[in-house]
């Protein structure tokens, strides 16, 4: 059987597909969320539970160190075994676009950026000189990304400086993809936009409930907003109201808010990128 994918925003319900395909038809659910790989936040990335895990295998979900950085091509390495055909059929199933288009599309192998640069990259970040980090970039990539992106942007930077050579060359010499698309079933699930907010001010609250919060506090010590772990969303507006700058309730709806957004980014990216998959419009019957 072809391995399946599904894509979609937060929230949408992706997981719970993945269960029911898994359970239905078999196969294993193999994670493409770049924040659901760390360990460390269970509850806070809605990894699945272990009352999931026991329906059905799962795997590439909280196996990165908290400390550790991860990219879309240690993915696709952690990746390539489970696409042996001699395995169970892989469901894999994620919010990441890039994940899925280094899989279908294929991706370039750059090399990995040195610390001090990686260093310099987030202090000009942090301290929001993003035009000095397009004027350093060169025509074809500032078009090609997304100048608005500044997790983008400084990608692309610490290439540029790193190699002597933009991210959109890179790009153009893009080796053979692990798995065409052709040889998949390709669900990209579409959520009307008041139906998914609904859910997503829902869940924030279901995570304080199972214990987001608490999550946060054990690794208040080791938080570091350079970390790729501490971008997932939810984690910078809790870490501040355990350091008393924000009510719990302010950060509730400061994380809610950052949800929507990213959700509403997401959906943009999937559309254009990903308009030879197969749409699913939600709602569609399933809470």
């Amino acid at each position: 059987m072809k391995p399946v994918l599904i894509a979609g925003p937060t929230a949408s319900g992706k997981s719970a597909l993945a269960l029911e395909i898994a359970e239905a038809q078999g196969g294993v659910i193999v994670n493409a969320d770049a924040s659901q790989v760390f360990e460390g936040w269970r509850v806070l990335t809605a990894r699945p539970d272990a009352a999931d895990e026991k329906r059905a295998p799962h795997h590439l979900y909280g196996h990165v160190p908290f400390t550790q950085a991860y990219s879309a091509g240690k993915w696709l390495r952690d990746l390539t075994p489970f696409l042996d055909q001699s395995n169970d059929r892989p469901i894999i199933v994620g919010g990441t676009g890039l994940y899925f288009l280094a899989l279908t599309e294929g991706l370039a192998e750059i090399p990995e950026t040195r610390d001090e640069i990686r260093a310099e990259a987030n202090e000009m970040r942090i301290a929001g000189n993003l035009k000095a980090m397009i004027a350093d970039l060169d025509r074809d990539t500032c078009a090609k990304i997304d100048l608005q992106n500044p997790m983008r942007v400084q990608r692309a930077w610490e290439v540029q400086l790193g190699t002597g050579r933009g991210l959109a060359q890179w790009h153009a010499e893009t080796p053979a993809p692990l798995l065409s698309l052709d040889q998949t079933h390709a669900l990209a699930l579409d959520a009307d936009t008041d139906w998914l907010n609904k859910r997503i001010a829902q869940r924030f609250d279901m995570m304080i409930e199972l214990g987001a919060l608490d999550e946060a506090r054990a690794n208040l010590d080791r938080y570091d907003t350079n970390l790729s772990s501490c971008k997932a969303i939810g984690a910078p507006e809790l870490v501040s109201h355990l350091r008393g700058e924000r009510t719990l309730s302010a950060a509730k709806d400061a994380a809610t808010i950052a949800t929507r957004q990213f959700a509403k980014r997401q959906r943009t990216w999937f559309r254009a990128r990903m308009k030879r998959w197969t749409r699913v419009s939600l709602p569609s019957g399933r809470n």
